[in-house]
């Protein structure tokens, strides 16, 4: 093969690349989840965390009280940013109704030294966010009110609970786990996938506008040409990988071995876009190629996360600097896996490329 052609070719792809629609909104989409991400990581975290949303609300929310007087009152009084409106029922109710209070409490008379339970009834806004973090709040206050109902009845105890002396959290963990657990793989390993839906649409294009007659007028071969593509693609994966590690470290979000990061990277994407170079070679047309490559993604995802070591668990473990020197032998096998599918693109280009001369 000629680089010099393979060059011209990648030279002519990359500079044209503004003009792809896939990579157009691909980096749009990144940048989305990157603005985003706040917003992102509240929802994510508040899956397995629902605790977690109350520290993104420093609002103040109304809370209607109906009922006979108790100690939870004084709970109430000791949140700032939950103001306790007496009203009746109804009148509450419909305020509720209204969003001119996001909780209703209501206390029966029950005195707190009663031999029965005492019996709190909550009305709260179905499936919407701000229950969700009113009802967090409430726990807390109903927490306390619990305690005070434990002294007054201390004398029916025949069990206690074991005190347990569990360190306060600083509030940092969530935001550590949607960082380096979600964002900064995402954000790495995106580039690969996008680059790989790219080679596709590249070729099969070659297809669909039948400029593959006069390509092969030119002393541009079949091969050199999708190698010029493929290494514009593949180009494509560490400029962008490596942007959004330097946004991240801008914000504040230290990223160690970033050279190691982008390197897997750019290995496991190279492997991506040979194996979209194959698809697309066989079947030469867009929305099929897309289709099957779609599914063999899912299969090899599914295969990689399966493995102890993979490429997201590395990305996370290299940024956070607890990585051990076996993802070099990692590096090494995708890498090998790589080679074996650059061989097998060569040759089904060069029996494409020697089809499409015989036809003409």
């Amino acid at each position: 093969m000629n680089v010099r052609h393979i060059g011209l070719i990648a030279k002519k792809e990359f500079f044209g690349l503004s003009s792809e629609k896939t990579i157009v909104f691909a980096i749009l989409l990144q940048v989305f989840i990157a603005m985003f991400s706040s917003f992102l990581m509240v929802g994510l975290t508040t899956m397995y965390d629902p605790e977690a949303i109350e520290g993104y609300s420093t609002g103040t929310y109304g809370i209607g009280y109906v009922g006979a007087d108790s100690p939870l009152i004084d709970e109430f009084e000791k949140r700032p940013d939950l103001v306790l409106h007496r009203m009746g029922l109804d009148a509450a109710l419909a305020a509720l109704y209204d969003r001119r209070v996001a909780a209703v409490v209501y206390v029966p008379d029950t005195p707190p030294d009663a031999e029965g339970p005492v019996t709190l009834t909550l009305y709260l806004i179905q499936n919407d966010l701000q229950s969700s973090v009113i009802n967090v709040k409430l726990k807390e206050v109903l927490q306390g009110y619990e305690e005070e109902l434990r002294e007054v009845r201390a004398d029916r105890r025949i069990s206690f609970p074991v005190d347990l002396k569990i360190p306060e959290s600083s509030g940092g963990e969530n935001f550590f786990e949607f960082v380096y657990g979600l964002l900064i793989p995402l954000l790495v390993l995106l580039p690969a996938v996008v680059s790989a839906a790219l080679i596709i649409d590249l070729i099969t294009e070659e297809y669909q506008r039948q400029t593959l007659e006069t390509l092969m007028s030119t002393p541009v071969t079949f091969g050199e040409m999708v190698w010029g593509k493929v290494a514009a693609c593949a180009v494509l994966v560490p400029v962008q990988a490596g942007a959004w590690l330097l946004l991240l470290q801008a914000n504040g979000i230290a990223v160690n071995n970033a050279a190691p990061i982008l390197l897997h990277a750019s290995v496991g994407g190279l492997f991506l876009i040979l194996l979209g170079v194959l698809i697309a070679l066989h079947y030469r047309e867009r929305t099929s190629a897309q289709f099957i490559f779609s599914t063999a993604l899912v299969v090899v995802f599914l295969f990689v996360i399966a493995v102890p070591y993979n490429p997201f668990n590395l990305i996370v473990r290299l940024a956070v600097d607890t990585a051990s020197p076996a993802h070099w032998l990692v590096l090494a096998l995708v890498a090998s896996a790589t080679a074996l599918l650059g061989w097998a693109a060569t040759a089904f280009a060069r029996r494409v490329g020697e089809t499409a001369s015989g036809a003409r």
